[in-house]
């Protein structure tokens, strides 16, 4: 429940004195009041996009996303959508397009090389400082 909402509902205590304690204005209280068919007007719109846009998921087996779905809703005729008002409603109602993840692979190793040979035996103690690296052969 909004502050404009509250006001609404305890109309009879006076829309003055409760706009002051809440700290808003009676202007914004009356807007909202002015603007309210429009509200539901599109919440209604958005329920009936909300239908078509699940559709319009479920026929792409749940793999569309915002973009896509977009273009299908387009296609069909109807009302024309902005993908990012497409989007939002799919947050809202908890669809999602799938994600396919690029790998990434940074080496490609050669199975046919040659291993490097290991010289020292995997022996990395020395006797003084300086005197075994790894690149020594065993002696």
């Amino acid at each position: 429940m909004n502050r404009c909402q509250f006001v609404d509902d305890q109309r009879r205590i006076g829309v003055t004195r409760l706009c002051s304690l809440l700290g808003i204005a009676r202007s914004s209280f009356y807007y909202w009041c002015r603007t309210a068919a429009a509200r539901v007007a599109r919440q209604a719109a958005e329920a009936e996009l909300a239908t078509r846009i699940r559709k319009a998921h479920q026929d792409s087996d749940g793999t569309y996303g915002a973009p896509r779905i977009t273009a299908e809703l387009r296609d069909e005729g109807g009302m024309v959508v902005n993908h990012k008002r497409v989007a939002r409603i799919m947050r809202a109602i908890g669809v999602e397009g799938v994600r396919l993840q690029r790998r990434h692979r940074t080496t490609v190793s050669d199975t046919a090389a040659a291993k490097a040979p290991d010289l020292i035996g995997r022996d990395f103690t020395a006797t003084q400082a300086n005197t075994k690296y790894a690149g020594d052969t065993p002696t």
